[in-house]
């Protein structure tokens, strides 16, 4: 007998009101969330999507991933106050993503709030919530990572990662396989407090997240979940909701940067008028430039 096919648990969410309900419901407490613009997407990380879309030879990803890491660890030195040690891989990795360089990690939110907001604040089609149960594959990478290894070490590995280098080097270096590990650096910065963030390392870049977690994790609908958001109908109410709770560029991305890209929406926004009908809210008798 074949092995039965698994297909990815997809949920179509239409109403600010089903979002709380059942995103930021008790079911999936305790998940990790990562929102995109555009439901078609997949969970590839950026370094994942930038080698297939400039054609760069599949035998040479793993060099050259590691030719970047090398090149910012000899130059990065002269921008910060605090380096990481060498070893250090998932440190570098995390400082890399915070300023831009394509990585393999993933960024995910402990917030289904935040992945809402980054899911919706651009969109224009259907967007998506993608959760991650992280227990789930803590419990699974006990007996993947080390299926004959002895049971206090391998619990020892999962309670350490990422503070453990050695688990680290060994995804990055060997690119031992379909597997995926969660955590967060030792030190976090401003940006990853702020947005409530966590990473997924996933062992191999060929395959998006969901594919891995399929192909290999024994409770795939307990691991992994799609939500799909009906953008046209979710997205005003909800934009003013996470607006009204101060989820804002301004606030997920400290810094003037972040206060410059939280200015977009303010242009749908006014405390005494809406701007896309022109109606003046009840008790405001004129409006202000601000």
């Amino acid at each position: 007998m074949g092995r039965q096919k698994r297909s990815l648990d997809v949920i179509v969410i239409d109403s600010w009101a089903t979002f709380q309900k059942v995103v930021a419901g008790p079911k999936y407490r305790g998940w990790a969330f990562r929102g995109h613009s555009d439901a078609r997407w997949p969970l590839y990380s950026t370094i994942s999507r930038y080698l297939m879309d400039y054609r760069v030879h599949e035998k040479a990803w793993a060099r050259q991933e590691r030719r970047i890491l090398t090149i910012f660890q000899r130059k990065a030195h002269l921008f910060l106050e605090h380096v990481p040690d060498q070893a250090d891989t998932f440190q570098w990795l995390a400082l890399m993503q915070h300023h831009g360089a394509p990585t393999r990690l993933l960024d995910f939110t402990w917030s289904p709030f935040v992945a809402g907001f980054f899911a919706l604040e651009r969109a224009t089609n259907a967007a998506a919530v993608w959760g991650l149960f992280f227990s789930s594959i803590f419990k699974a990478n006990d007996k993947l990572l080390r299926p004959d290894g002895d049971a206090r070490q391998n619990q020892r590995l999962i309670e350490d990662f990422p503070q453990e280098q050695e688990p680290t080097r060994r995804f990055f270096d060997a690119h031992t396989g379909p597997v995926v590990f969660p955590g967060e650096p030792k030190v976090m910065n401003q940006r990853l407090i702020a947005q409530s963030g966590t990473f997924v390392l996933p062992g191999v870049i060929d395959q998006p997240l969901e594919k891995v977690v399929l192909g290999t994790y024994p409770n795939p609908k307990r691991t992994v979940v799609k939500f799909v958001l009906d953008t046209a109908k979710i997205r005003e109410e909800a934009m003013h909701a996470l607006y009204s709770m101060n989820i804002t560029n301004a606030t997920l991305f400290p810094g003037l940067d972040g206060l410059a890209r939280s200015l977009a929406y303010e242009l749908e926004s006014h405390w005494a008028f809406d701007p896309k009908t022109m109606k003046q809210y009840t008790g405001f008798v004129r409006q202000r430039a601000i």
